[in-house]
């Protein structure tokens, strides 16, 4: 934040106050003077006046509008929101939903029934990135962007149990050296919802056997990729692909059985720490951690002891479990009892996904859902899709409990869903400045990953929800910026948000943002 120096201050005064005093007006009233010692008029008139006779500043230099110079509206302070010299600014992708055609992944023979995908879209070309990634690569570079999360398709991979496609690798090569060419630092996910159809008919993750099939899967990439990349993320969002696949039934394979879902959970942590070490035993050097999905879950009405018990019931077993089963090595029901010592010390980092908040109430019909319902403030600004409520301060509250672990912290996931443009300035500017707070509290962030750089196929929401900078036409492929996109070259561009940003982007938000 900057400084207010004298000048400022007496601005200030003279604005607010009306005196009309100006930097070379200073009036000093006579004081009674003594035999050799200066009088009082003398040690102002000699030491503090040449120190407010300054020339008025430029009202841009200045960082205020020049009516507040004039002294016709407040003042506002000065502000400009810095953040580390070495902070990553990047963006965060997956294979399926970018690269187009992956036909042999569970996702893709999901897409042909009926009735999974909202107004029956598919993938199909998705980005096209499969074909060509400097569409979005080129772009991506010129906006300033220093880090991009992309995933490796395992299916493409590994299209046969054992057998590997080095055609495959060698196009994964390509991209991360392209990437490198531009000074973009690669984090490669290891596995982002999907599984290839080979695994999936062998019971995907509910079979016990995939831990070790992961663990060779990774082994491979990392000797293959390691060259060009040693920040790694091994599952993206494991509560995620357990809720959505077993719980809500909206994810492959559609089930909706909690025991299923909570066991197929806990072999995603068994596969993450197997993966772990064989990807420290190619390359011991290498920077491993996960990308877990946060959410605020606050209780519906806080003076209900009903609520307030299943909210915390509701955010042990979504946020807490897989923290703790991961860090101190032992499994919190529902996850299971116990001990998990094999998951311990099995992260380098920890990535946070957050999105937004959900108020949850006591429904006693809702045992599926351990007697727990979600639902949002009736006065809450809600995102497109009925995504969620617009809940800026929930990143903070994220970060601040994962501080706690004395890890590195990425935001390796933050994004609004927003066709028109309209909310996501707003949301990128108030999230970045709550990630900004918890960096002076000398919280660990080390980078954030925008969702996404260019529209791409939501999973169950299919073309319906658009999370890019850049809109896309799947049908032509062209991508036209979004105004948020001008804003991310800014403020990465300025390593930080300043009172222009501020107003060129968001002016609604600078009583918030500049109080005072």
């Amino acid at each position: 934040m900057g400084e207010i120096g004298p000048e400022d201050a007496l601005l200030s005064l003279a604005a607010q106050e009306g005196t009309g005093i100006a930097h070379d007006e200073i009036q000093i009233k006579p004081a009674v003077s003594h035999p050799g010692i200066p009088s009082l008029e003398q040690v102002l008139a000699a030491e503090i006046k040449p120190l407010v006779q300054i020339q008025p500043l430029e009202p841009l230099q200045a960082g205020y509008p020049a009516d507040a110079v004039s002294g016709k509206i407040p003042l506002r302070p000065k502000a400009t929101f810095h953040f580390p010299a070495d902070f990553k600014w990047g963006v965060a992708t997956a294979a399926h939903q970018v690269e187009g055609n992956n036909i042999n992944n569970d996702w893709w023979a999901w897409e042909q029934q009926e009735g999974h995908i909202k107004e029956g879209h598919k993938s199909g070309l998705a980005c096209n990135w499969w074909k060509e990634t400097e569409t979005d690569f080129v772009p991506a570079a010129a906006m300033g962007i220093n880090a991009l999360r992309l995933s490796v398709e395992w299916s493409r991979i590994e299209p046969v149990p054992g057998e590997f496609d080095d055609s495959a690798l060698e196009r994964y090569s390509q991209m991360l050296q392209s990437l490198r060419a531009r000074n973009i630092e690669p984090m490669i996910t290891l596995h982002h919802f999907t599984n290839p159809q080979w695994l999936a008919e062998r019971g995907g993750w509910e079979n016990p056997e995939t831990i070790q099939h992961f663990a060779r899967f990774a082994r491979r990439v990392v000797e293959r990729l390691g060259q060009h990349c040693d920040l790694w993320c091994t599952i993206n969002e494991p509560n995620v692909y357990g809720y959505l696949g077993y719980l809500e039934g909206t994810f492959p394979p559609g089930q909706t059985d909690l025991k299923a879902a909570m066991y197929v959970i806990r072999n995603l942590l068994a596969g993450h720490a197997a993966a772990y070490r064989e990807i420290h035993a190619v390359q011991p050097n290498a920077r491993v951690g996960l990308a877990h999905n946060m959410r605020i879950l606050d209780p519906a009405n806080p003076k209900s002891l009903l609520d307030r018990r299943v909210a915390q019931m509701t955010d042990r077993t979504y946020n807490q479990a897989i923290i703790t089963a991961l860090t101190r090595g032992r499994w919190m029901w529902p996850l299971g009892f116990g001990l998990a010592w094999k998951l311990r010390h099995t992260l380098d980092w920890i990535g946070l996904n957050y999105y937004t908040r959900d108020l949850v109430a006591f429904d006693r019909a809702q045992r599926q859902t351990l007697f727990s319902r979600r639902l949002h403030a009736d006065d809450a600004e809600l995102l497109d899709g009925g995504y969620g409520e617009f809940y800026p301060q929930g990143i903070f509250r994220c970060i601040k409990r994962l501080a706690r672990l004395n890890l590195p912290i990425y935001v390796t996931e933050n994004g609004i869903p927003d066709v028109d443009g309209d909310q996501r300035p707003r949301y990128l500017l108030t999230h970045l400045h709550q990630m900004w707070h918890a960096i002076q509290l000398c919280y660990p962030v080390m980078g954030y990953y925008h969702w996404t750089l260019t529209d791409n196929f939501e999973w169950a929401d299919g073309w319906t929800l658009r999370f890019g900078l850049l809109a896309l036409d799947p049908e032509t492929q062209i991508r036209t910026p979004r105004p948020s996109a001008s804003l991310y070259t800014d403020i990465i561009q300025a390593n930080s948000i300043t009172p222009q940003i501020i107003d060129t982007y968001a002016p609604e938000l600078r009583a918030e943002l500049l109080p005072g």
